[in-house]
């Protein structure tokens, strides 16, 4: 059976790869990401944030089994090709959220991408484009504030960027149009599985209504090359451009 089912990935921007590590591996990280932020599990009166920022910039321990997997590397090759992205050192930046009210006023629609055009100009940044990989490091259930997904964004997202050069400080509307009908999906799941999405996928965060943290890490992959018309990884594939 293979490690990612590509075609859900063509049609809905993301999927998602079960146990890309043991279980008892992302319960490593979260407990060293507990001693990192200097809370505690047990003791919710220290839950005053409702986000806490960290990040694993060094891929030591359980955060470089999961870099290095054998089954992430699988679900990359397939859905971008062998060679077609960068390895990564490190998970990266993780947002903890705990069930606090007030929420985090950081909840809009968006995308990771940097996102190029076909005339070569970028519409974002600079930077080649990337994958995100959203690694569940705890359990996540539909309250546990598991990201949105707009299942399909990514080829009315394509679509628009093919259309108009975007303004990084004017891209709100932008993501709030793009793929406002399509079915929302939730990033739900166990430690060690992760979610690959596509660069021109629209998502979210949301308010967390559940009672346990949820912890989690966004890493970027950064591809070999942008994405061009004319692709036929599934990752062209998934933006409509073969």
């Amino acid at each position: 059976m293979d490690v990612i089912d590509v075609e859900a990935f063509v049609a809905d921007g993301f999927a998602k790869v079960e146990a890309v590590v043991p279980r008892q591996v992302g319960d490593a990280a979260r407990a060293l990401l507990w001693e990192r932020i200097g809370l505690s599990p047990d003791d919710p009166s220290g839950w005053t944030q409702p986000v806490v920022w960290t990040a694993d910039l060094t891929g030591e321990g359980p955060f470089g089994q999961i870099v290095h997997s054998e089954r992430l590397r699988a679900a990359l090759d397939a859905v971008a090709g062998a060679g077609g992205w960068v390895p990564r050192g490190s998970v990266g930046n993780m947002p903890i959220r705990f069930p606090v009210v007030p929420a985090a006023d950081d909840r809009g629609w968006h995308i990771d991408a940097n996102t190029a055009r076909a005339d070569g100009g970028y519409g974002v940044s600079g930077r080649p484009e990337t994958l995100l990989l959203l690694v569940l490091l705890s359990e996540v259930g539909p309250r546990d504030a598991p990201t949105r997904v707009r299942a399909g964004s990514q080829r009315d997202m394509a679509a628009l960027l093919d259309e108009r050069v975007l303004d990084p400080m004017q891209m709100g509307p932008v993501f709030d149009e793009a793929g406002q009908e399509r079915p929302i999906a939730l990033a739900t799941g166990s430690p060690g599985d992760v979610y690959v999405v596509h660069p021109f996928t629209v998502h979210g965060a949301q308010e967390h209504l559940g009672s346990r943290p949820r912890f989690m890490a966004q890493a970027p992959v950064f591809l070999a090359s942008p994405l061009r018309p004319g692709d036929t990884t599934p990752l062209g594939r998934a933006a409509g451009f073969s």
